[in-house]
């Protein structure tokens, strides 16, 4: 398995985010603002707004996730950060919602929330190198707390697959700690 060179998505590598997610915007134009938007503000945006919407937070700083480059060519992604940074990962009717334990406005809890890789670079365990830098980075910046909802299940080529598979947040370390729908654990990693 090839090594991937891991690192803080900031404002000078938006050219390789953007190459990365393409003229669409990966997921059906999503451009990962799916839980930083309302649904029916998000929908009523266009993919270039979405875009806009990412890349604006991207500048703002700090980073709002990691991306993995192949030799030069970016190959994936993860959104990771404080909770607070994706306010609809909180809502109460998803299986992400926070625990009284691990609020959503404490600065210390994170999310693991999104994933995206090439369609060439998946099904190779690269969520696994994904989730060790992810991990390292939360520590690095002030996590206590990291937190995902992944799915059961590990097709590479599912679109749900972006919220990562449940296997591959067990082999790191993670532990469920509520279950609000059977295929969508909330999970969680002591840091």
């Amino acid at each position: 398995m090839p090594d991937l060179d891991i690192r803080p998505l900031t404002p000078d590598l938006i050219p390789a985010f953007t190459a990365l997610f393409g003229p669409q915007g990966a997921c059906y134009g999503c451009w990962c603002t799916s839980f930083r938007l309302r649904p029916n503000v998000r929908q009523a945006m266009t993919g270039d707004e979405r875009r806009d919407v990412m890349l604006a937070r991207i500048v703002a700083g700090p980073p709002p996730g990691l991306i993995a480059f192949d030799g030069d060519e970016a190959v994936g992604w993860m959104q990771i950060g404080p909770r607070a940074d994706v306010p609809e990962w909180n809502n109460p009717g998803r299986v992400s919602s926070p625990l009284p334990d691990a609020p959503a406005d404490d600065p210390g809890v994170w999310a693991v929330s999104c994933f995206f890789f090439r369609a060439r670079a998946r099904g190779k365990g690269h969520t696994h190198r994904m989730l060790a830098a992810g991990i390292a980075f939360a520590r690095a910046n002030g996590a206590r707390v990291l937190e995902a909802a992944p799915i059961v299940g590990s097709n590479p080529k599912s679109i749900p697959l972006f919220v990562g598979p449940v296997a591959a947040f067990a082999k790191s370390g993670f532990e469920t700690v509520a279950r609000v729908k059977e295929t969508r654990p909330l999970m969680r990693l002591v840091l």
